[in-house]
Order: structure tokens, then sequence, then C-alpha cells
């Protein structure tokens, strides 16, 4: 697939079929991951990879009780606060696969930022999914519990990893269709009007 038609057909994928990402292929959606640029090739990035069903689902019972306890003032909690009662409903949308791409080690400075890599470290990972047919979806109701030294524990994270984005991978139902784009705000330097 061509590097533009990855860019402008990849979707954040909300429900997955039953099948299993193969290893190997989890293994290149990493490799393409780890190309993506990195300031001073720090290359800070780690990734975390559950592919058990039940332990996701324990994950997001935990995720939503976490956001609920302790988030409970965020305008986006308060916003998703039915959603997130819900017993039925899954941060993780079914997908068979989660990859967490966490930052190791690393300070945060005034020149670099490990989660700034993590977050480009991603992209690459969701593009290179979309180039195999599979789908992804970054999954921020995660985030706040992953973070926690109690879920560090109980998922078997290393405490030295600060997971940066938690992506769902696996093969979609469907593609949703594209949502419109604003025109970019772009100002050029030395232009007027």
């Amino acid at each position: 697939m061509d590097i533009f038609e990855a860019i402008y057909t990849r979707r954040a994928v909300r429900e997955f079929t039953d099948d299993k990402v193969d290893r190997n292929d989890l293994l290149a959606l990493i490799d393409a991951a780890i190309q993506a640029p990195s300031a001073l090739d720090l290359q800070p990035w780690a990734f975390f990879v559950v592919q058990d069903k039940a332990a996701l689902a324990r994950f997001s019972t935990a995720a939503k009780a976490h956001l609920l306890e302790t988030l409970s003032t965020s305008a986006v909690v308060q916003k998703h606060k039915g959603l997130l009662a819900d017993p039925s409903f899954d941060v993780f949308n079914g997908a068979s696969t989660l990859v967490v791409v966490c930052a190791e080690g690393g300070e945060e400075s005034e020149i670099v930022s490990p989660a700034d890599d993590c977050c480009l470290a991603a992209e690459n990972l969701m593009l290179a999914a979309r180039g195999k047919n599979l789908a992804t979806c970054w999954i921020g109701f995660a985030r706040p519990w992953l973070v926690t030294s109690k879920a560090k524990t109980e998922v078997g994270m290393p405490r030295a990893w600060s997971p940066v984005a938690p992506i769902v991978v696996g093969h979609p139902r469907h593609m949703p269709p594209p949502p419109p784009r604003r025109e970019p705000r772009i100002v050029w330097h030395g232009e007027k009007g």
C-alpha cells in the first residue's frame, strides 16, 4: 500500500473480528514503529503486548473504574460517565491485541521528550497496521489506569516503563468513512494577506 493511501485511509476502528493478529505481523508493526525519528537518537520506546481477551476484559473493567473514581471532575469523563459505568462497554473495543507504546527511562528536558518520540513510533505502528489491512485505535481511556503502579503490577509491565500510547490492533469488521477535516491553519512567514 502506498504511504499516502495508508495515511488517508487509516481510521480509528472500534469494531473488530475475533481473529487474532499474527505474531509475525505484530513484530513487523513494532519494527516499523522503531523506525520513527528520535530526539538525540535516544530511542526511548518499549512495547508491552497483550493478546489475551480475558485479560483485556479485566483491564477494561479496571480502567473504567479508575477513571470513574479518580478523574470524575474531568470534563471528558463527565461527558462519558454513562458509557464508563456501563458494564458491557469494553474500552478496548473487542480487539484481540493491545500494544502499549511506552517510554523506557529517559528524562524529560527542554530538548527531548521521550513521550514525543513514543507518539512518533505509535503513528508509524498505526500506519504500518493499515498497510497490512489491520486496524488500530488509540485508547485514551486506558492510559490513566495503565500509568499507575497498581496497574503495572497487575498487567506485568516493568515499573520503569511509562505508558504513552495504548493502541488496540485487530482485524476490522469494516472501515469507517473518513471524518471531515478542517482546512489547515497556515501562516507563511513574511507574507501578508
